[in-house]
C-alpha cells in the first residue's frame, strides 16, 4: 500500500512540494519561485498559468532528488495563498491575472458590499467584515471595471484551486478557503444564498467545496504528464494556508493555538462551533479540519517591526547581537512602550493609517531599551488578539504553539509567555502549510483516522516555555499599552491626511 504524501503550496513567492511518510519524517522539498506583478499602485497580480508551470515544476524535482516512486504516494494535499480570484471561462481558460489577497483596489466595493447587505449582517452571515483582501470585493470590482471579462467568466477559483483544476480537471474548493472568500455562511459551511443574491453572483460560478481531508478527485493523465505523478493519484481539499500553517503544528483541538511570529504576526485559534467576534475585528473561517471552526488575528509587522528597528537604527548589528542587548534591560523597558504599526494594522484596529511609535522616551533610554520595547510591544499586539478571542467566547487557552523566525529568540519567547501568561511550545515541525496539506492527505488515504490522529502521530513538543514572575510586570503594563491607540488615532489620521 502507498505510504507516501505530497503536499503542494502556492503562496505569493513560490510553489512548494513537500514529501513525507506517513510517520511525518520529511523526505525532500523543492520550491520554485513566482514573480509578483504590481502594474499600478494598490494592485497585486499573479499569472495562474506561472503557479501550474512552477508547481509542476516543483513536483518533478522533489521527486528527481528523492528517488522515490511516484506510484508509492497514497494521496496529494493542496494549500496556498488565500482570497486570491481566479477567472476562467467555459473551457476552462484564464481571462486574466489573478488578484491577490494583498490587492488593495476594492476599499469602494466593500464599502458596496456593507450598504447592499449591512455590516452587521455581512459579519453574522460570513464571520467577517468587508476588506479589500477578500475576495468577494474583487468580484464586484471586475463585474463593475471589466463588465467583458465577467460576461466570459463562469468559473471562480481561488489560487489552490487552480492548481486542483490543473491536477484533476475538476471544479472544487475546500471549506477553510471557501470560508475566505466571505461568500461563505459560516455556520452551515457553504456558500450563502443571500451573500451571492445581494452580489448578483450566479450559485453556478462556484465550485463544489470539500472539508480538508475529503478526496476531490484524481490525477489526470494529462498532469501526470507534467508532473511526473500517477494517473489516479488521489486529491483532497487540503486548506487555506493558514488553516493548513495551523495543522502542521498541531493546532487542531480548542484550547491549542498556533502563533506564527513572522514578518506579519498570525493568532491562530481553534473553536468548536462558528463563533463570530461581534465587530468583525477578528477573522472567522472553517478549519481544514471537519466540523471545526477557527478565530484568526493579524497583526501586520511582528517580527518584521524587528527587521525595521535594526535595518533602521542597528545597520550590520546581527539580531542575536542586538536581542542580547536587550536582555541586559529590565522587563518594562523602564517606562518605554513600542507600538507596532508600522505599516498599519488589521487586528484589533483594522486601520490603514494606524502609526508606529515609542511613548515615554526620555534621555536614560539606549538602544538597548528601545530594542527591548519593540520585542515587549509586539507581543502586547498578539495579546489583543488573545483578548479579542476569549472575549468572543473561545474559554480557556492551554498551550500556545509558536513558529516562524521571531520563535527562535529564547528571550521573545519568554516575553512572549509572560504577557501571554500561558505556556508557549515549539513542535518538530518546521514546513508550516504544505505539511498541512500533506497531513491532510494521510488522513484522506485512510492511514489515519482523522486529522487530530494524525497530528498526534508526526508532531512532537521540542521546547517548552513557561510564564515567569515576571509576567506580573507585564500586567500593570498591558492597559496603558492599550490606551495608547485610542489615545494617538485621531492624530495618526490627521497625519495621514497632511501625508
Amino acid at each position: 500500500m502507498p505510504q507516501l504524501l505530497l503536499g503542494i503550496d502556492v503562496s505569493t513567492t513560490g510553489a512548494k512540494a513537500l514529501l513525507i511518510d506517513a510517520a511525518g519524517s520529511v523526505l525532500g522539498v523543492a520550491n520554485t519561485p513566482l514573480t509578483l506583478s504590481t502594474p499600478r499602485p494598490l494592485w497585486s497580480e499573479q499569472d495562474p498559468y506561472e503557479w501550474w508551470a512552477g508547481a509542476a515544476a516543483s513536483v518533478r524535482q522533489v521527486l528527481a532528488e528523492t528517488g522515490v516512486a511516484a506510484a508509492d504516494i497514497a494521496a496529494i494535499g493542496l494549500t496556498g495563498q488565500m482570497h486570491g480570484l481566479v477567472l476562467l471561462d467555459d473551457a476552462g481558460q484564464v481571462l486574466r491575472p489573478a488578484m491577490l489577497w494583498n490587492d488593495g483596489r476594492t476599499q469602494a466595493q466593500c464599502d458596496e458590499m456593507r450598504a447592499r447587505i449591512g455590516r452587521e449582517r455581512l459579519i453574522q452571515i460570513t464571520g467577517n467584515d468587508a476588506l479589500t483582501g477578500f475576495t468577494a470585493p474583487k468580484i464586484l470590482w471586475v463585474q463593475e471595471h471589466e463588465p467583458d471579462v465577467w460576461a466570459q467568466a463562469r468559473h471562480i477559483l481561488l489560487p489552490k484551486d487552480y492548481i486542483r483544476y490543473r491536477l484533476t480537471g475538476d471544479y472544487a474548493s475546500d471549506r477553510a478557503g471557501g470560508s475566505g472568500t466571505i461568500l461563505f455562511d459560516l455556520k452551515t459551511r457553504t456558500w450563502s444564498p443571500e451573500m451571492l443574491a445581494a452580489l448578483d453572483i450566479p450559485a453556478s460560478m462556484l465550485p463544489p467545496t470539500f472539508e480538508g481531508p475529503q478526496i476531490t478527485g484524481v490525477v489526470s493523465a494529462a498532469a501526470a504528464g507534467e508532473t511526473g505523478l500517477v494517473a489516479g493519484t488521489p486529491v483532497v481539499g487540503g486548506g487555506g494556508d493558514q488553516a493548513a500553517q495551523a495543522t502542521g503544528v498541531g493546532a487542531v483541538e480548542p484550547g491549542i493555538i498556533a502563533l506564527t511570529l513572522g514578518t506579519s504576526g498570525v493568532v491562530f485559534a481553534t473553536t468548536p462551533t462558528a463563533l463570530v467576534e461581534p465587530q468583525g475585528r477578528l477573522h472567522a473561517f472553517c478549519h481544514t479540519v471537519p466540523d471545526r471552526w477557527h478565530f484568526m488575528g493579524v497583526m501586520l509587522s511582528a517580527a518584521g517591526s524587528l527587521q525595521w528597528h535594526r535595518d533602521t537604527l542597528a545597520p550590520g548589528v546581527s539580531f542575536d547581537d542586538l536581542v542580547q542587548e536587550a536582555a541586559g534591560i529590565t522587563p518594562g523597558s523602564e517606562g518605554l512602550l513600542f507600538m507596532p504599526y508600522l505599516t498599519g494594522e488589521r487586528t484589533p484596529h483594522p486601520d490603514p493609517l494606524a502609526r508606529a511609535a515609542w511613548v515615554g522616551l526620555t534621555i536614560r533610554h539606549s538602544r538597548a531599551h528601545m530594542t527591548r520595547a519593540v520585542l515587549e510591544g509586539v507581543a502586547f499586539g498578539i495579546k489583543d488578539s488573545f483578548t479579542l478571542i476569549q472575549g468572543a467566547g473561545l474559554g480557556s487557552i492551554d498551550q500556545v504553539r509558536i513558529s516562524g523566525g521571531g520563535a527562535r529568540s529564547p528571550l521573545w519567547r519568554q516575553i512572549m509567555a509572560d504577557v501571554l501568561g500561558v505556556e508557549l511550545v515549539t513542535v518538530n515541525t518546521t514546513e508550516g502549510a504544505a505539511f498541512g496539506a500533506a497531513l491532510c492527505a494521510a488522513v484522506g488515504a485512510g492511514l489515519y483516522a482523522s486529522l487530530p490522529e494524525a497530528c498526534q502521530a508526526a508532531i512532537q513538543v521540542t521546547g517548552r516555555t513557561q510564564p515567569s514572575s515576571q509576567a506580573a510586570i507585564y500586567a500593570e503594563h498591558y492597559p496603558i499599552y492599550r490606551s495608547l491607540y485610542p489615545s494617538l488615532s485621531g492624530a495618526f489620521a490627521a497625519l495621514g491626511a497632511l501625508a
